[in-house]
């Protein structure tokens, strides 16, 4: 381990002394994210100057394993304070999907059946739009940014294979293919997973404290992490990894299983909620016959199954004591409940009889997707494509090619779409793993 952990002290300091470019460190709280923020934070402490500004970014789904939330939650606490005290240029961004993008507004407000390998569409809204809004942000600020991502070739023959595709320019960087204006660096690529648990063991973090937690936790949950997601490339975090208690894009959630085995007993009503979720998706009378434009063929869940999943998840919030859905997500789904089949103000009715009450400045409150944004999503719905793929094409003629009056614009856009739409293909059949 001597030998790589020296290489990547090596690659940190060079890279830092390359340029005047932000880095955005990127958080998932698992152990690979958290080595490489450790030995970021460690390299800082070496240095007599700190001029160079670093992000760390976290994303919460407001769907995660509890457990994992408040982990990740107090850490980034923690990170946030020992930085200031230590005056590093360390900023902490924990995003969360909008309240239109979340995943109850989905699933109560429009519809949508649980997501599946195939109608995956809770990895775009819930955490690639949170992320690469800030990214951009940070890239339009600062002109250009450098992704650090605690990816490694001994996580899996795919992700092995994905990363030594990748052309790396002189100073092991390459660019984000779908991020303008920001480059990608992996800088403990090369760790093993016995590496990684070694160093985590035998070296507490500099943010005090220790890794104890964390190790807990992967005890528990039998699994590994699910990373901070930025494009199409990642897979599904479920089964036996850490991700969204809600996710039925697998069979069966390990990691819940594992909690609840260990002990974490008040999980088990939202276990109990998730696998009746999955079957909700294949129930007789669930759902309409027909999909939002027409077509014969299994649509959104109906107007009284959607009530229902409301009652259901309010009734689920009293069993466990806490908040699941936010009073603005409340107000996104009676918007969209009166766009779709209600005028009654249904929504606060039910929210009512289990003690919620919706303040009137937030049910009033607009709530609407821009008109193109709502095209965009419906088409990805009604043709059952990848829910991202309608985004990133726009995003990819705006942003990458603006005019296609310049030389090899246009066949290399036909590349891009060809690459985007394989990506789509490959992210379905990356769930097949998890699915036995």
């Amino acid at each position: 381990m001597t030998k790589t952990l020296n290489e990547t002290r090596t690659f940190l300091k060079e890279l830092y002394q390359a340029d005047q470019r932000p880095w955005v460190v990127a958080y998932s709280g698992g152990k690979d994210s958290t080595l490489l923020l450790q030995l970021i934070c460690e390299f800082l402490l070496s240095l007599p100057l700190r001029e160079k500004q670093i992000f760390v970014l976290s994303t919460d789904t407001r769907v995660e394993a509890p457990k994992v939330a408040r982990y990740v939650a107090d850490n980034l606490v923690r990170i946030e304070s020992w930085a200031q005290a230590q005056s590093l240029p360390i900023s902490v961004r924990l995003e969360q999907p909008s309240a239109r993008e979340s995943y109850w507004a989905k699933l109560i407000g429009k519809g949508y059946p649980p997501p599946s390998r195939w109608f995956r569409w809770c990895t775009s809204n819930l955490k690639i739009k949170p992320a690469r809004r800030v990214i951009e942000t940070i890239g339009r600020n600062y002109g250009s940014v450098i992704l650090l991502l605690g990816t490694r070739l001994d996580e899996s023959t795919q992700r092995r294979n994905a990363m030594t595709s990748r052309e790396l320019n002189a100073r092991g960087l390459n660019p984000h293919h779908e991020i303008p204006n920001a480059l990608v660096a992996t800088p403990i690529s090369a760790w093993s997973t016995d590496d990684v648990w070694e160093y985590l063991a035998t070296t507490p973090p500099p943010w005090n404290g220790d890794h104890g937690e964390l190790i807990r936790l992967y005890r528990q949950a039998a699994g590994g992490e699910c990373p901070v997601v930025l494009d199409l490339n990642t897979p599904s975090c479920g089964g036996s990894r850490f991700g969204c208690w809600t996710c039925t894009v697998v069979k069966e959630d390990k990691s819940m299983q594992g909690f609840i085995q260990t002990g974490d007993e008040q999980l088990v009503p939202l276990f109990e909620f998730r696998n009746n979720l999955a079957a909700y998706r294949d129930t007789p009378g669930m759902r309409s016959k027909v999909k939002r434009d027409g077509t014969p063929r299994p649509g959104p869940f109906t107007p009284e199954a959607r009530q229902q999943l409301l009652r259901e998840v309010l009734d689920l919030e009293k069993k466990i004591g806490q908040t699941i859905i936010s009073d603005d997500e409340l107000a996104v789904i009676q918007s969209q409940w009166s766009e779709d089949f209600d005028f009654s103000e249904t929504t606060y009715k039910i929210a009512h009889e289990y003690g919620r009450d919706v303040p009137m400045e937030i049910a009033r409150r607009s709530t609407g997707l821009a008109d193109e944004d709502r095209l965009l999503e419906q088409l990805a719905e009604e043709f059952e494509v990848h829910p991202d793929l309608p985004f990133e094409l726009l995003h990819l003629v705006r942003k990458k090619y603006p005019s296609l009056d310049v030389y090899g614009a246009k066949p290399s856009l036909e590349r891009d779409i060809v690459d985007l739409i394989e990506k789509a293909v490959a992210q379905i059949e990356a769930a097949d793993p998890f699915l036995s």
